[in-house]
């Protein structure tokens, strides 16, 4: 340790310096010199790689005044021009495309669109796989670009609001349930087949059941019985000829007896049958039929 001395004296007072005086350098010299002049150079070094580092970055990644890269700036949000890639959820208000170009969403698993509510919970997904689209929400809509109501589902009914629901498939339409419908109507030159293969089939209307057809015929078949039922009118066939080609005959009479005329018999059950007509009604002579 170096002690230093202090000596005061007043004025007029001769003190004499010792003669041994020791001269203190102030500064840093040697290999401590050297080190710190080499650690200087070294921060140098490092502060223009980190500089010329930061310029690359600018000038790869695009950064200008208005945006970075294909992102832009503008008064209304963002804009992306080409081709971008999402890493993780992607929160957005609205998104839409150029007007002279598609919007394209494309992911290697499934694209997934959600929408929240105030508490964070999920109130609607629209989910594209490979294999199905899937739509969670309480209310599915398909709506014109005037705002009308195309298609519409919902947890109690599916409603279409086209004026004409077309099905092209070669096996027709299938329900499983009723139908209510106010016209069904085959394409031009094709026939309309109501068919139900295992059940029976049934139509039932307030006002009535209308069946037309301009240019064929209507045929009806049943593997049991065809019922043709009104509650307060009556079955009327208008037609300027009604054939029933397989109605039971009753029994035959005499030869020339009769000039093959006809009258129909009803019985109790209501079954059909045919009896030799004559000067009065032979309907009773053929009622074993009815047994």
């Amino acid at each position: 340790m170096v002690r230093e001395q202090y000596n005061t004296a007043t004025e007029g007072t001769h003190i004499e310096r010792p003669e041994n005086q020791y001269v203190y350098k102030i500064g840093i010299y040697g290999w401590r010199k050297r080190c710190l002049y080499l650690f200087v150079l070294l921060l140098l070094i490092i502060l223009l790689v980190n500089f010329a580092l930061a310029i690359w970055i600018l000038k790869v990644m695009w950064f200008s005044p208005t945006g970075m890269g294909h992102l832009r700036v503008t008064k209304d949000g963002l804009r992306l021009e080409g081709e971008s890639e999402f890493l993780f959820p992607l929160y957005a208000k609205e998104i839409h495309s150029r007007v002279d170009s598609s919007l394209l969403l494309h992911s290697t698993q499934n694209v997934t669109v959600n929408a929240q509510n105030a508490e964070g919970e999920v109130t609607g997904r629209l989910k594209v796989g490979p294999k199905m689209v899937e739509v969670q929400s309480q209310q599915f809509q398909i709506s014109s670009k005037e705002g009308k109501s195309l298609f519409t589902v919902d947890e109690s009914k599916v409603v279409v609001g086209t004026d004409r629901l077309r099905v092209t498939g070669p096996e027709g339409a299938l329900f499983e349930h009723s139908v209510e419908t106010p016209l069904i109507r085959a394409d031009p030159f094709q026939e309309l087949r109501l068919e139900s293969p295992t059940r029976s089939l049934s139509m039932d209307a307030p006002k009535g059941v209308h069946m037309q057809a301009h240019a064929g015929k209507i045929k009806a078949l049943s593997q049991m019985d065809i019922i043709f039922h009104s509650n307060d009118g009556m079955l009327v066939l208008d037609s300027e000829t009604v054939c029933l080609p397989k109605l039971v005959h009753g029994t035959w009479g005499p030869v020339g007896s009769s000039q093959r005329l006809y009258e129909i018999c009803v019985c109790p059950d209501g079954k059909l049958y045919l009896s030799v007509a004559g000067t009065s009604t032979t309907c009773h002579e053929n009622s074993h039929i009815c047994s």
